[in-house]
């Protein structure tokens, strides 16, 4: 018979750390990254996301975050792709780690943003699932390159980029909800990034890859 990761193969992928889980967000994974999300992520008026969902009012919310996971899936292709990985710690659903590319065959160069509620932070997990997408991308994927960015204000994400081997890659102006903030870009090679001293459990990656035409 059938499977739904027959249909969409991205749904056979895991990724497994000594505290931590990842995996794609299924629809029935919803309700409970949105209880995650309601739960509280980050200070009142120090938001890290760009775009400001997290202040959207509860009624909205979930709604919102739905339309994000359905859209990341329509748009995934070859060229251009995002994996949305839930973040499940002792079973319990704590955040999503994200993973994209774009021209990823000529470019082999990943993107990533992560968020993990509040009550959970400050235990080293943010760092754990970051160096997870890391060494997928490098070890599996066959990237060169993963970049990510934050504001500048957000020591926080900063320090886990660094902890990892991250190398400032310049400073943009962004608009950030309705005012501009600084953002620092990052990078992170091969031969800079700090590995850590546990191996990555990877399943379904050979469907995946093969999904997304990643040689």
């Amino acid at each position: 018979m059938t499977s739904l990761s027959d249909v969409w193969p991205i749904f056979g992928l895991r990724l497994t750390t000594p505290r931590l889980e990842l995996r794609p967000i299924r629809d029935e994974d919803i309700p409970a990254a949105v209880e995650a999300a309601k739960s509280g992520i980050h200070a009142a008026g120090r938001n890290p996301f760009s775009t400001p969902w997290t202040e959207l009012p509860a009624d909205e919310l979930g709604a919102n975050m739905a339309r994000w996971y359905w859209r990341c899936r329509a748009e995934c292709t070859p060229e251009s792709w995002t994996l949305l990985l839930g973040i499940w710690h002792e079973d319990e659903f704590i955040g999503c780690q994200d993973v994209g590319a774009k021209d990823f065959a000529a470019l082999k160069t990943v993107t990533t943003g992560s968020w993990l509620k509040q009550s959970v932070q400050g235990r080293g997990l943010g760092k754990e699932m970051r160096a997870a997408v890391a060494l997928y991308a490098f070890d599996w994927l066959g990237a060169e390159v993963a970049e990510s960015e934050a504001a500048d204000w957000n020591d926080a994400s900063l320090g886990v980029s660094r902890s990892l081997g991250y190398e400032l890659n310049g400073t943009t102006r962004k608009a950030w909800g309705s005012k501009a903030e600084t953002v620092q870009h990052v990078r992170l090679a091969p031969d800079s990034f700090k590995r850590p001293d546990w191996d990555l459990k990877v399943e379904g990656h050979e469907q995946s890859a093969r999904f997304l035409k990643v040689s």
